[in-house]
Order: C-alpha cells, then structure tokens, then sequence
C-alpha cells in the first residue's frame, strides 16, 4: 500500500532532535512570542534571502495581515488565481477586501499573468499570486503589472518552502506569506505560519497587527489580533528548517522518478516552469477519467487527493460568483490528481504507485 502521507517516517529520522527542542522549550517556561519565535524568525528570514520576518498563528494569517499591512483596505480588490485553497480569498475577505478570480496558466497551475491584465481596475490594491504545488508564479510579469498599477503583491507561498525563482529563495513581491502546517515541506506540529518582507514598514505593521496592535506592554496603538506562532511550533520548525533543502531535494528527485515511470502512460504528468524550480509540495497528475482512475488506484491500495476539486469562484461561501467562468480551471479541476509525495517516499512506493496508473483501462 502506498500511503498518500507518512509524517511518523520523519519524525522518527530526527526524533532526538524534535524531542530535545520540545523538551528544551518545556525547561524555559515562555510559551508566547519568546526567544524561539525571535529566533525562528531570523532564521527563516535569512533562508528566504529577506530582512525581515514575522511569525503568526497560520498561513491565512499570514496572508491576512500581510493584505492589511501593505495597506489594503475594505472595498478595495485583491486578485488572485480560483484555482488556489479557499484560504487566499478568505484572507482578502477578513481584510475587507473583494477577491477578483482570474483564470491560470495551463502548464503551471498558477495565475496567467495576461489575465490579471483583464481583471485590474482603479479598485485593484493587491495581487495574490499563490506558488500552486511548489511552482513560482511568473514574478517578473506579475511584478511589472503591480508596478504599472501601484499595486502591493502578496505572494502566497504556502506551498512553495524551498521552491527557487531564477535561481534563488526570493521574495519577490512586498511580502511572502507561508503556512507551516503539518503537511507543508516545512511544517510543524500543529499551525503556523510567517510573513517574509523586505520592507521595514510593513513588517512592523504586521507585528503589531498580530499581537493586539500592541506596540508595548498594554499598549495598543491600532485595532490588531491575537495571531502568534508559540515557542513550541517555533523550536520545531528550527530544528526542521536546517533539514528542508535536503527534503526538497528528496522530493525533486521522487518527481523524477515519477516522470520517468509515468512517461508511457495516459496521463499528463507535471512540468516545471524555464525560470524556477520546483518544490513539489505535491506531485499531481491529469486524466480525462480521473475519477475513474483514482477509484482503481484506491482499489490497488494507493491513495491520492485532489488539489482542488471545486474553483473558489464555483463554492457555495463565494456563491456570488459562481455564475462566471474560468474555463481552464475549471477544466483542470476535473482531470487533477495528488500522488503520493513526501521525502522519505521509497522507490518501490513510487513504482508501486506508477505500475498502478499504467495498469488502468
């Protein structure tokens, strides 16, 4: 049986480390906003190349406050790809915000930037581009938009830890917003997620906005909230952290194998975009029968998702817009399939997963 999620498999390959810095985190008695998170912080900053970095509850979080720090306001327009988690276009929400969908790119799975050129108005004071799967969005394209609209990018990235944009870890727009969710290349025990900004401004902001608006003890110079990331998820994600480059590479080279096993068969397997590379937070595949296809891989023993079935702009909570149409998401959301994906995937698994595919009729 190939499991689509093995998170005990890395767990116990550094369980002395995991359990020492829980432990170590017990012994100091701080649980909120202490050393741990500080330090997490700088460290986290400095893998994504960035100044700065502000630790909160969760990657929604981190996209919410993010909206709000670099100044977006309610009734101004956020756009963003439907084909994405709900998350994103509920941060745009909880910022007051009205989400504006555009369509995506066939080959990527992100937001076609010629489509944001369709969608921008006077209203527009934020991109979203989401790094779906562990892929870049088209930065350069998407940034020479903002720049011609005096728009802030916020980049949800919460899938792409790792993932590289022309050859390095880069934030590229105002911010980068993570989650550290359990499943996450980087993910803790628990929610979490983190702000990456090169900007000074914003990144205060942010921190206020996370903790009360509080600038010092019981005082609140702005209307903030209650989103931190505790010591404990902090100490883990720091002894997880220095281990993420090797996880990516794991990941990349389970990529491979799957392209090559899947090569003859009837499906359209992944593609990694000229400008970056891929992290592949999930590896997921296209087929014309694929609910078909997923019930005999069940049947086979391998489990698999789908990354997403239903565009935002096609749910029940975004019901005013479900008469539009995004006809490549909503293409692809009938054909998409998540295979399983995680470093510690063997090669048996993966051939396991692919003589499965190629024995479907």
């Amino acid at each position: 049986m190939a499991p689509f999620l093995e998170l005990t498999r890395q767990y116990r390959e550094m369980k002395e480390e995991i359990d020492n810095a829980i432990a170590d985190t017990l012994n100091r008695g701080t649980f909120v906003l202490g050393e741990k998170v500080a330090e997490f912080e700088k460290a986290f900053a400095r893998y994504c190349n960035a100044r700065h970095c502000v630790a909160v509850g969760s990657g929604t979080e981190a996209l919410h406050i993010a909206l709000r720090a670099a100044g977006v306001k309610p009734r101004d327009e956020a756009i963003m790809p439907t084909h994405t988690f709900i998350a994103t276009a509920l941060a745009a929400d909880y910022a007051g915000a009205k989400p504006v969908f555009a369509d995506i790119s066939e080959d990527s799975y992100c937001i076609d930037a010629e489509k944001i050129k369709e969608a921008i108005t006077q209203k527009t004071k934020a991109i979203i581009p989401v790094h779906m799967y562990g892929q870049y969005s088209d930065m350069d394209a998407i940034t020479e938009i903002a720049g011609k609209h005096n728009t802030a990018v916020v980049e949800d990235a919460c899938q792409s830890h790792g993932a590289e944009y022309k050859s390095r870890k880069n934030v590229i727009g105002n911010a980068a917003c993570y989650s550290f969710y359990p499943t996450k290349n980087l993910g803790c025990y628990g929610d979490g997620g983190a702000i990456v900004t090169n900007d000074a401004e914003l990144a205060e902001k942010a921190m206020l906005l996370r903790n009360y608006g509080e600038k010092k003890k019981y005082e609140h110079i702005i209307k903030g909230f209650n989103s931190r990331l505790d010591e404990l998820q902090a100490a883990i994600l720091l002894a997880k952290l220095k281990h993420l480059d090797s996880w990516v590479e794991k990941r990349r080279k389970a990529a491979a194998e799957y392209n090559k096993a899947l090569a003859e068969a009837d499906v359209i397997t992944p593609t990694e975009a000229g400008y970056g590379k891929h992290a592949y937070y999930l590896y997921v595949i296209r087929s014309r029968q694929r609910d078909r296809l997923q019930q005999h891989l069940k049947a086979k023993g391998t489990q698999t998702l789908i990354h997403y079935p239903i565009p935002v702009h096609k749910q029940k909570a975004f019901a005013e817009y479900n008469s539009q149409t995004f006809p490549v998401a909503e293409k692809i959301a009938k054909e998409i399939l998540s295979l399983p994906m995680f470093p510690e995937i063997t090669p048996e698994e993966i051939s396991e997963v692919a003589n499965a595919i190629k024995s479907f009729r």
